[in-house]
């Protein structure tokens, strides 16, 4: 069953961290993505941009409704996400727990919900 693994972080503290803590903390999450592949469950990944890139796109009375931004303020942002194909929750939730962003922020897990 595959689960999407949500990675909320606060991205304003990635500028703040020295180079060491950054390259560090790369580190981490390559480790983290080297395992996951070894273990052959990860399905894909990726970093998604700042939010300050974001585009909202609702609509209002029928009509679309374009805003620049995140829908929605708060303290930590949507950073990136892994796609693991895993036996159970149980799996799933053990591999979000060792997930960086579990350390400093959070890791949502959803069931992708197959049609």
């Amino acid at each position: 069953m595959q689960y999407l693994l949500m990675l909320y972080v606060n991205e304003g503290q990635w500028p703040k961290m020295t180079k060491a803590e950054q390259e560090q903390g790369l580190a981490a999450y390559k480790g983290y993505a080297e395992a996951l592949t070894k273990a052959g469950v990860l399905a894909g990944s990726n970093r998604l941009g700042p939010t300050s890139a974001a585009t909202t796109v609702r609509l209002a009375n029928g009509k679309p409704q374009v805003l620049d931004g995140p829908y929605a303020e708060s303290k930590e942002q949507l950073g990136g996400y892994y796609l693991i194909d895993v036996p159970d929750l149980d799996a799933a939730l053990k591999w979000a727990a060792r997930c960086p962003a579990a350390g400093h922020g959070a890791v949502e897990v959803r069931p992708i919900w197959t049609m």
